[in-house]
């Protein structure tokens, strides 16, 4: 289970990097970095699905990569940052956090059943 985060980290590393890269590529050979990047971000992606949840996965993946892009934005590429901005990047990390907490309570849930019968 702790090498499915550990892909899951890796996951959302990568994307930020391609998500970097749109930004800056002006060549080719920048477009092919990107590329393989993006090749390698969804084999770890791939990788943390085999042991934990896709919704989970898939969940962190993307709240991850959409508060990083607009972090992105705000420090490196100038964008303004607004209240609104702030709470919405909250509001998905904690809607995240929840639905982690959910599938626990879920899979606790389906171990008592399997105990009692």
């Amino acid at each position: 289970m702790k090498n499915g985060w550990f892909y899951v980290g890796l996951t959302c590393l990568f994307e930020l990097f391609w998500v970097f890269g749109f930004n800056v590529a002006t060549v080719w050979w920048h477009w092919a970095i990107i590329v393989a990047i993006i090749l390698i971000d969804f084999h770890f992606l791939s990788k943390a699905c085999e042991t934990l949840p896709t919704g989970t996965v898939y969940a962190v993946f993307a709240a991850i990569g959409t508060v990083g892009t607009a972090l992105m934005d705000i420090f490196i590429f100038g964008g303004a940052f607004s209240i609104a901005k702030g709470l919405f990047m909250a509001l998905l990390v904690i809607g995240v956090v929840l639905l982690k907490l959910a599938d626990n309570h879920t899979d606790e849930t389906k171990s008592n059943q399997k105990g009692a019968a």
